[in-house]
This record gives C-alpha cells, structure tokens and sequence, in this order.
C-alpha cells in the first residue's frame, strides 16, 4: 500500500514538474518567441548579418536599398556612394542603424499567423537622393561632413559623411590617408574644433549681458595681447561695431568679449546652446561636444571666445542651434525615417517634436541680424542664389603642422525651404573659400528639387 501511495506521489510530483515546465515553455513563448525569430541566426530574417528588411526609399520614391534578402543596391554609383553612412555596407564596417533600431517595425510576427514576406515591407526616409548626390559630388572625395534639415519639422533633408566608397566595390578603402575614418559618420560620431562659428555662442552671450554692446565702438589692430600672450585676427579690421566684428569675424574683438564675460558666462551659454549634449534619433546618437573653462587663464578664455582652445561642436547638433536662430529660438528635433509599411499596414510614421527652447525670441532675431549681415557685407548673397540666409564660416586651426579645418554653418529663412546647414571639410583651410562653393552648389540642388515638387 505504501508502495502504490509514494508512487502515486511521484507520479503526482512528475506530473506538476511536467506542468510548470510546460507553463514556463509557453509563457516564453508569448514573450520572447519574437525576439527567438528576429535572432541574427535565423537566415529568414538575417542574410549576411543584415536584416530583411525589404526596400528603402528615399522622400521622392527613390530607391536606396532592396534588402529583401541580402543587400542590392541601385545602378547609381554615385546615389550609392552618397547613402553609405546612413544604409551601412555589406561588410557590416558601417552599421545599418536605422534597420536595426526600427527592427520590429520592419518584421511582422504573428504568434498564430507566421511572418510577413519582406518584399512587402518598406521604409521610407526623409532625405533627397539627388540633394545627396550633389553634396557628395560638392565634396569632391575630401573628409568631411554636411548636413542640411528642415528646422520647423525636423526632417533631415541631406547627411553625407566623406571620404566614402562604392558598397559594391569595397576593395577601393586601402590604408592611405584618403580613407582614414571611412567607416566613421562623421556628422553623426565626429566631434570638431569649431573655430569661428563659435563665435555665434560668444555673441549670445554677449548680447545679453553686455548692456552697453550695440553702442560700443572696438578697435582691431590685427592683434591683441592678453595675458601676455597674442591674439591674432585675420585682418587688421581697425573702428568697427559688433555687426561688423561678426562679419569680419574679428578676432580681437571675441578675444576681448570672452575675457569680460567671464569663464562662468561662457561656460554656461555653450552649455545652453546645447553643445556637451547627445541628440538621439533613429538608431543614431550623435557624439558630444564642449569646452571647458574651469579656472582657464584669461589669455586661454581669449581662445575660448574667438572658437579654439578646448572647443568641441558635433556637426548634427551645431546645425538644430542654427535652426533654432532662424526660428526664434526653438527648433524640431532632426529625424531620418519618415514612415515605414509592412504589409498593407503602417507600421511607424514620424511626427515632428521640438526641442527646447534655449533662447529668446529677442536674442534670435538680434543674432539673426548680425549673421544675415554678414552674409551681406562678407559673403555674398549670390553664393546663397538670392534667398535670405544668415551664416558663419569658420577656420579651425589644427596644430601639429596640419592644415587648418574649414566649417561653414547657416539657415536659409524662405517658407519652401526653412534649412538650416552645416559644411565641415577637414584640412581645407579657409571656411570662405572652401565651404561657400559646396554649399552653393548643394543649394542650388534643392531649389531643383524644390521646383521639381
């Protein structure tokens, strides 16, 4: 009898250990099965360790990508080129972000249905493969970056990262300098010295806490001394007002403004202006930038001020600071992906969200005074096809006997395009005479595609 009852207990035992593990093997079921599906070892999701995750177009229709299965790309080498940083090679050298963060967007699962097909499934982006086609050929092979977005509804019109290369031709990248950093997205991962577009952060600060700045009157010698070291500027500019030290972007006088507004002012208006943080958006995180003035001797804060010392600005976002300029103080967070389909469904659709505010009305249009003035007076609206645009160039000094950086960063104000910009070309000296042409060009490009709409 004790026999038949310690079996009926342990059959009874086995028999709720059955259970459980059964309830544990369906319950895992419901909540990891698709993330068993979407491993990268299943070779019905994955193809060379890329996603399936069928066509990726551009905002006209244009197609980018066919990953159905595996990764084919357009007949276009340039268009291919030009889209490398944001789609990711064969290789897997350079991520497919986008894919990889939209992951379950791109797949459907059904616990009881299957999977949809991926030739039904599609991604849609927000940038104009001819606009990027034009900033590749613009940059003519040079390292570098450009970035153009649409302010007021966060679209990113335009990313080109340089060097680059054909995705279909990976054997061109050898170990010249040429390609040092070709993997890299530089407008997304690099940081950069600034230069003199920084000065934009200098004149926020100098236009609200000098009370006195409009009315002054400076002196440019070509040089100052501070702290016993000098300041050189680019020119001798001699009497001159603020608006016309922020078109001759006069060193002395940015010199002169950072050491009187102090470490603390300066630290805490680059702070405002969004420099030290990380903007995240589809898959990507942007590097962050800075400056550090923390107990820096006054002839050190002096190069704080003119955008050298210790400066750092991550092109992506420098260029939402300069949107929020022309848009009185506030702009759209960017974004890449517009929408994406799986199936007959609609999956994902972006919307647009603002950033903070990180100034006054009041400052933005006093900024927006000066920078459009300097477009005026220093550098010509017809490098800008007439439209109304404000803007700094910057040349950024390197050191070590390399050739200075040249940036130029803007927005153009018209109710069709509301862009805001930025052109970095590493060891291309000066920001005038290097960024001016490509970025004409690259805007006369979208006022192509914006007839072509």
């Amino acid at each position: 009898m004790n026999k038949i009852a310690n079996r009926a207990w342990a059959a009874t035992l086995l028999a709720i250990v059955l259970f459980l593990g059964l309830c544990t093997i369906v319950l895992r079921y419901f909540r990891d099965s698709k993330d068993w599906y979407l491993h990268q070892s299943n070779s019905d999701v994955y193809s060379g360790g890329h996603l399936n995750s069928g066509k990726v177009y551009d905002r006209k229709g244009t197609l980018l990508l066919n990953a159905e299965n595996g990764r084919t790309y357009p007949d276009d080498a340039l268009l291919r080129r030009s889209t490398l940083h944001l789609l990711g090679d064969v290789q897997g050298n350079i991520p497919d972000h986008m894919m990889e963060y939209y992951s379950d967007e791109l797949t459907s699962y059904d616990l009881f249905g299957g999977t949809q097909d991926a030739s039904n499934v599609s991604m849609t982006l927000t940038v104009n493969g001819q606009i990027q086609k034009a900033a590749t050929d613009a940059m003519a092979g040079r390292k570098g970056c450009l970035g153009i977005y649409n302010y007021k509804t966060g679209e990113v019109i335009c990313m080109v990262s340089g060097n680059t290369y054909d995705p279909l031709n990976p054997s061109e990248v050898d170990d010249s300098d040429a390609y040092a950093g070709v993997y890299v997205n530089r407008f997304i991962s690099s940081v950069y010295t600034p230069g003199s577009i920084f000065k934009v952060v200098t004149s926020m600060a100098a236009i609200e806490q000098i009370e006195d700045l409009d009315s002054r009157t400076f002196f440019c010698g070509g040089s100052c001394v501070i702290n016993n070291e000098t300041i050189n500027c680019n020119s001798y500019h001699g009497k001159l007002n603020f608006d016309r030290a922020v078109s001759k972007s006069c060193n002395v006088v940015f010199a002169q403004l950072a050491v009187e507004l102090g470490p603390e002012i300066m630290q805490k208006y680059a702070e405002q202006a969004g420099i030290g943080e990380r903007m995240l958006f589809d898959g990507f995180k942007t590097a962050a930038g800075g400056i550090d003035t923390e107990g820096v001797p006054e002839n050190e804060l002096a190069w704080v001020g003119v955008g050298q010392s210790t400066n750092r600005i991550n092109p992506c976002q420098y260029m939402t600071l300069m949107g929020a300029i022309a848009n009185g103080g506030v702009a759209a967070k960017p974004y890449v992906v517009s929408k994406i389909r799986c199936g007959q469904e609609e999956t994902y659709r972006a919307a647009t969200t603002m950033g903070d505010r990180i100034m006054t009305e009041e400052l933005a249009a006093r900024l927006d005074q000066a920078l459009h003035g300097a477009v005026v007076e220093s550098y010509g609206e017809w490098n800008f096809s007439g439209l109304y645009v404000g803007a700094k160039t910057g040349t950024a000094q390197r050191g070590g006997g390399l050739a200075a950086n040249s940036l130029l960063t803007g927005y153009i104000k018209d109710e069709a395009m509301p862009y805001a910009f930025i052109v970095v070309i590493e060891g291309g000296g000066s920001g005038g005479r290097t960024c001016l042409p490509i970025m004409r060009q690259v805007i006369n490009a979208c006022l192509v595609a914006k007839d072509m709409e």
